[in-house]
Parts: structure tokens; sequence; C-alpha cells
């Protein structure tokens, strides 16, 4: 298999495994169509391969598409379909980049270490069925090396929040102590430190980490720490909070893993506690690349913490594309370029956030639907000049 159709693959299953609905589509179960073989790097920076790939989306059934990018001072934004330049959208995955970012500031301060084993900070709540939190560090948590079982991969959880019956529990609360429950009802996926997995169940425990170790909701730190400093206006962590701010657009799912079904639903309201630190945050595209930029300019942590922040672990053997750090990934392009950020996906709602390692060249994209298209195609598109195929 081609190294780009492994890449995408990988990048595909691991940004919609990175959220609260990772077995909500077809396409986090087949492999996606090979990427075009990638031209020559174009000499300017004019985001028309950008621009095409949103048009191609929605040509093949998103029904709306945005992004925005920068290279250096200069700003670009493309639409395709029923979305708007500023329009907020749920972000998924991308909110365990707020989340690691909060912690390796606390290690920073003296409050915590990374290196603690879970169970210092949540006595007793990983246990069970082989979970041992003595025996996971928090580190072990955000580069998802710790083994614990994702509790969006759990058959019950599935059946009430991915599928037909999201649309009647669709405003219910979760609390992560219940979602912590659920993931110790299953073994652990290996022991820990010995292996790679990508876990929700490990975002939600960090939530609840800072929350320890600060007193106060994982959210707020968020908010205190990173929106208001950086004034991310379209920014927030919504809580229980089922709706959306403005402007923003519908949001859209078929709810089925059947790639046939032709029924499409309006998701737009849920309750995002479903996903809590591991995907619950709402931002715009704007907010999005004003944060990795900060982030990876150094302005949000010491040296060391920088260090460790983009310290890798190999994820899929098969994909030394593809590597992860702490709430950040980083992806070798087809054409040679590096970038780091995170993906994500929720009902209805598939992002991409993306910036060099110098944080001048940056691109934040979001689909309203989570049935077709693949964000990773945009990527290639801002970065390498790669046109969808046809």
């Amino acid at each position: 298999m081609p190294a780009v159709r492994t890449m995408n693959r990988t990048m595909t299953r691991t940004v919609l495994a990175a959220t609260a609905v990772a077995a909500l589509t077809a396409t986090a179960l087949a492999a996606p169509a090979a990427a075009a073989t990638a031209p020559t790097a174009p000499k300017k920076q004019d985001h028309h391969a950008t621009q095409q790939a949103l048009d191609a989306a929605v040509e093949a059934g998103v029904p709306g598409a945005v992004a925005q990018a920068r290279t250096g001072r200069a700003g670009w934004t493309g639409t395709a379909g029923e979305r708007r330049g500023k329009d907020h959208y749920r972000v998924g995955s991308i909110t365990k980049t707020f989340v690691a970012t909060v912690l390796l500031q606390l290690q920073a301060e003296g409050r915590l270490d990374l290196d603690d084993p879970v169970e210092k900070w949540l006595p007793g709540m990983v246990r069970g069925n082989g979970h041992d939190g003595r025996k996971i560090t928090v580190r072990q948590l955000l580069n998802h090396t710790s083994g614990v079982y994702s509790f969006t991969s759990d058959p019950g959880f599935q059946e009430k929040v991915f599928g037909p019956a999201f649309l009647e529990h669709r405003y219910d609360t979760w609390t992560p102590e219940r979602i912590v429950a659920v993931a110790m009802t299953h073994e652990p996926d290996f022991a820990p430190g010995t292996g790679w997995n990508y876990s929700n169940t490990n975002y939600v425990l960090a939530g609840l980490v800072i929350e320890k170790a600060t007193g106060r909701p994982y959210g707020k730190e968020i908010e205190r720490r990173i929106i208001k400093p950086l004034k991310l206006r379209a920014t927030s962590v919504p809580g229980t909070d089922v709706t959306m701010p403005k402007p923003s657009s519908r949001a859209y799912s078929k709810l089925s893993l059947d790639p046939n079904a032709t029924r499409v639903h309006d998701v737009t309201e849920l309750n995002p506690s479903l996903a809590h630190a591991a995907g619950e945050m709402i931002s715009n595209s704007s907010d999005l690349q004003t944060f990795y930029r900060a982030l990876l300019k150094g302005k949000l942590l010491p040296k060391a913490e920088q260090r460790e922040l983009t310290d890798t672990v190999a994820t899929d053997p098969s994909a030394p594309e593809l590597r992860y750090g702490l709430g950040l990934m980083q992806v070798k392009l087809s054409c040679g370029k590096e970038v780091w950020g995170h993906g994500g996906g929720i009902h209805g709602s598939s992002s991409q956030a993306v910036t060099t390692r110098d944080g001048e060249h940056t691109l934040a994209m979001n689909f309203n639907a989570d049935w077709a298209g693949e964000s990773h195609t945009v990527v290639e598109a801002e970065f390498c000049g790669t046109v969808p195929k046809k």
C-alpha cells in the first residue's frame, strides 16, 4: 500500500477516533481513496488547491466547508456550500491540545508532575478488569500510551450515542465519572507504556486531573490560561450547553455505519458532556490558528515544557508519517513538509487545525458533516498544493 494512502487511512482513523464519535461514520472503518500524487509545491501561496479541496468535499456530499489559512501576516478564507468564514463549529478532539497545554503549565508551576501516577490525583478511579492507575502516569494519558480502554469503543455507549438512539439521548448529561466507569468495564488495550492506542478516556481522566490539581473545572482553567490571554472570542468550553453560538451553520449526520444509508439528520444541538475533555470545545478557524500559532511559537509554555509537548511517540507501525506528542500530532505530508496540530470530529463536524513548526503557516478547517469528505485532503492542498482527484 502506498505511503500516502497509509497515512490518509491512519489520519482518518485517528482523527475520527480522536473524538467522541469514533464509531459514528463509515469513513472511520474503511480506508479512503489514495490522495493524488503531490505536485511540486507552488511558488507562491495562492490557496487555489485549498479552495478546490473544499469544493470537492461539497461535491462529494458535504453540505458546507470552511477553511482559513495564514502565511506570516497574510490571511485567506475559503468556503464552499452552506458555510461562512466566521462560522463557529464543534472542534472535537482539538480540545485535547488545550487540555495538554494546561497540564504542561501546571507542571511548569510545580503543581504536578506529568510522571505522577494517575492514582495520586484520582485515587481508585482507574481500577477494574486489569486497569491500575498506580501504574499509569499523567504523561501516558496525554500521549496515549496508557493502555486505558476508550469509552467510545463500548458497544452500549455507541448504541446510545452514535446511532439513531442519539435522537432520543442527545440532551443527556454524561458525567466524567460515568464515562470512566464505562471504560473500566473492559480490559486495557495493553500494559501501560508498552504500546499506543488512541483512547478518549485518557483525556477525560486528564481533565479530571486538572480539576483535582486546581480545584476548578478543567474548562475554567482553559478559559483562564488560554482563551482569555489569547483573546479567543469565538472559543468556549460549553459543558452541558446544547446550543451553538452565532454565526454557525447546521451540523448533519446519517447516524449510521451503513455506507449506503441515505437519511440525513440535523445534529446541531447536542449535550457535549458526552465528550467532556476529550472533545467538547467550540471555536472557529481564526481562533484555532491563533492558538496553534501561539503554542508552537512558545508563547504558552516555558522551554522545558515546550520540548515535552513536541516529544513524540510512534503510533501505527505501518505509518511512520504520523507521530503523537502531548495532545499534538506530528504529520509528514506527501510533499515532505511537516505540520503539527490535531484533528477533531464529533456529530456532524470534522475539523483539522495545523501549523508548521515555526508557527508561520497555519490552517484550520471544518466540514459540517461526518459521513463524507476527507479533511486531510484540505491540509495536503494547503501545504503541498495537491489538487484532489475528481
